[in-house]
């Protein structure tokens, strides 16, 4: 598509139509610059040799990263802080009854993978910020081990109490599994990976395929983020050399119970022994066996131990001062530290975000410096809990919050459909950007190509590239949720799906033969990025837009609603069933199901406040629409209007934060407490109404009011600016 065809078809946000021509020519000259053979070369190099943060290849990452970043004309820090990093000194699973088996607890190498073979420097399978602990007991098998699952337990009679649960890798974030547990009173956790979610009956195993075979262990961390990412003995501010640190018992995103993850290997032994009613159907994976549920027969010992020690995490800075505004930042991101080799994780991220840095650095060159601030952050330790990033910005917090316009974050990246979630004031803007980038394969946009997906999946077709809402897991958690900066998280996938995450084989090798051959999605994606960098650098008006923002809040507001309703409705069935005998009727004896306990009445809450608030941000974000209708160029007072709308994101906060975790400060975006990852829009509205705290709901009712009423005089004001 040319520069024409583009300039014909609309006008670039943010852009009067003289600069978005010359806008348009520096994305096509832009274009021109990405070469896919160097993220073949750079992910090659960076993937080589285990690289958890701490590991002496983590620093050689480092410094190459850096080196090359300084090769493309960049001002270059690296900064360090020292974190807690456990790492394991015992890992022991036996079923001590009714027979006798002891887990391997290992990935042996794969035949045509030479990277599978360098298990000495490589961390084992474990999860990071387990508690150390040495239990025995019986074992009782939870599904996925969320909520519903120990609702469906309890109607059984069955408590983990005093047990070791097992349950299955997906369903959640793994570190709602232990969480959870321990709710409930078990004293172990086991996780594990089913065939069923991304093993043998997803396709053919690794290596003849991308699927994980029978050893595959999915590490990962525990912490409990939905709490606080970051260091778990700085919370809230920076782990610097000189920061205080709080004693590891006083930790509170640690673990209650010990939890270890192991393959479906040795997973299949452990369930085959169990007894106990049969699980329901919902529940069966793929392993050959029949899955009870148990407490018991087999009784499983559980040992661990770690080496509780602080390591260096690196962060990469990277800074393109701005010709105009260089006190306004535009920061991109994406991690470089792994579990293990990281092929796909991370490092096919952050490959194409080294190639979108190095064609910035040939435009420099060439005479066309960014108008604000360009930096590219390549994070340490981020697999642990964000704590290269969120230590980062709770050291320069303040200085974040006053420069800062946007932060796009990068992870792993495969070939398939762009995927994107983000601030929904950015998704008219990232729409165009969306509807700029030609798909590899099919020769369609790739906003085309994923809107195709979303039909053939059975949704609606789209008008718009619609953003997902941001919950948690990866870098832009920090800057989004702590600090309300605007914040995207972009990648590709739907045709890259493989069972190497976390594992010993997520190598460079799998990555070739399954993920992204030719690193042609890759390249879109540093198109996609690249372009929505340069334009935030760029915009004489940042284009950030209301519309969108209102109509989605409303939809937000319309769910908490529903959900209010609904779940009255479904508390009184629930209490007529037992009032009326139904349960006891219903129950199959055989199947021992107890009559369930009576639920506490859903009250009526009084929505007008939120609703009132939602009608106002309606109405100024039309008026907004409405002033800039002229364009860009006939926008007086730009400076002004644009510090205002920099700031527009961090209206969205509270400093007091969310109930029972002030560190997350957003009141439309969050992790879900027992999601984890899962986003919980409207979150201190709608989590006190699914966790019953009533008594809650009308004071969060009255503080997302308050927070949208803040948002549209902000609004306003800019309006009144523009005039």
């Amino acid at each position: 598509m040319s520069v024409q065809t583009l300039t014909a078809q609309s006008t670039i946000m943010g852009f009067s139509d003289e600069a978005a021509k010359t806008q348009l020519q520096l994305e096509a000259n832009y274009d021109k610059l990405l070469n896919a053979n160097n993220l073949d070369e750079w992910m090659k190099y960076l993937s080589a040799e285990p690289h958890h943060v701490g590991s002496p290849y983590d620093k050689k990452v480092v410094d190459f990263v850096a080196a090359k970043f300084k090769e493309w004309g960049f001002d270059v820090r690296i900064e360090k802080f020292n974190v807690l990093f456990p790492t394991p000194k015992v890992r022991l699973v036996e079923m001590t009854a009714p027979t006798k088996f002891k887990a391997s607890l290992t990935e042996p190498p794969v035949e045509g993978d030479e990277y599978s073979e360098q298990t000495k420097d490589a961390l084992p399978g474990y999860n990071a910020f387990s508690i150390d602990g040495d239990v025995t007991a019986d074992l009782v098998f939870v599904n996925y081990g969320i909520p519903a699952d120990y609702e469906e337990l309890e109607r059984r009679g069955i408590s983990v109490k005093g047990k070791i649960v097992i349950a299955k890798y997906a369903g959640s974030w793994r570190g709602i599994k232990p969480k959870l547990a321990a709710e409930k009173g078990a004293i172990g956790c086991l996780i594990y990976s089913d065939p069923e979610d991304d093993g043998y009956y997803q396709g053919d195993v690794y290596p003849k395929g991308a699927f994980k075979n029978e050893y595959g262990i999915q590490r990962g961390s525990v912490m409990d983020m939905p709490m606080a990412p970051g260091d778990p003995l700085t919370p809230g501010y920076g782990s610097t050399d000189d920061a205080k640190r709080i004693d590891i018992s006083e930790a509170k995103t640690l673990t209650k119970i010990p939890v270890l993850p192991i393959s479906y290997h040795d997973a299949k032994p452990l369930l085959e022994a169990l007894e106990g009613p049969v699980a329901p159907s919902s529940w069966r994976g793929a392993l050959p066996i029949t899955y009870h549920i148990g407490p018991g027969p087999a009784k499983v010992h559980l040992k661990l131990e770690f080496n509780w020690e602080q390591r260096p995490a690196y962060n990469v800075i990277a800074t393109m001062k701005g010709s105009t505004y260089p006190d306004e930042w535009v920061i991109r991101g994406n991690h470089h530290d792994a579990w293990v080799h990281g092929a796909s994780d991370p490092i096919s991220g952050l490959v194409a975000l080294m190639e979108e840095a190095r064609a910035v650095g040939n435009l420099v060159k060439n005479g066309n410096k960014p108008m604000r601030t360009m930096m590219y952050c390549a994070w340490g330790a981020e697999e642990q809990g964000l704590l290269g990033s969120t230590e980062w910005v709770e050291t320069h917090a303040n200085e974040l919050k006053q420069k800062t316009v946007a932060y796009i974050n990068t992870d792993g990246t495969g070939a398939g459909f762009l995927g994107a979630g983000g601030s929904h004031t950015l998704e008219k803007f990232f729409d165009q950007i969306s509807k700029s980038v030609m798909d590899p394969q099919t020769n369609v946009t790739v906003f085309e190509r994923r809107n195709a997906a979303q039909q053939v999946s059975g949704g609606a077709p789209w008008s718009h590239y619609e953003l997902g809402a941001l919950g948690s897991g990866s870098d832009y958690s920090p800057f989004f949720q702590h600090l309300g900066i605007a914040s995207f998280n972009l990648g590709f996938g739907g045709e890259s799906s493989g069972g190497e995450y976390h594992t010993m084989y997520d190598s460079y090798k799998h990555y070739k033969r399954f993920k992204d051959p030719n690193f042609q999605y890759g390249v879109a994606l540093a198109k996609v990025a690249g372009r929505t960098s340069l334009r935030l650098a760029n915009a004489e008006v940042l284009p950030f837009e209301f519309s969108h923002f209102a109509n989605t809040v409303n939809n937000y507001a319309d769910e908490v609603t529903a959900l209010a309703g609904n779940l009255r409705k479904q508390v009184e069935q629930h209490n007529a069933l037992i009032n009326n005998g139904i349960y006891a009727l219903a129950n199959n004896p055989k199947d021992n199901l107890k009559v369930p306990d009576a639920k506490a009445n859903v009250p009526h809450f009084n929505f007008a406040p939120l609703e009132n608030a939602l009608e106002n941000l309606d109405k100024q974000s039309r008026a907004f629409s409405k002033a800039m209708q002229n364009g860009v160029s006939n926008v007086k007072n730009k400076a002004a209007v644009n510090a205002i709308l920099k700031d527009m994101e961090r209206a969205l906060t509270k400093e007091h934060g969310l109930p029972k975790r002030p560190w997350y400060k957003h009141h439309i975006y969050a992790p879900g407490f027992y999601t984890g990852y899962g986003v919980k829009t409207l979150p201190g509205v709608r989590e006190a109404i699914e966790q019953g705290e009533f008594n809650d709901v009308e004071k969060q009712i009255d503080i997302l009011a308050s927070v949208i009423n803040e948002f549209s005089s902000k609004i306003d004001k800019a309006i009144s600016l523009m005039k």
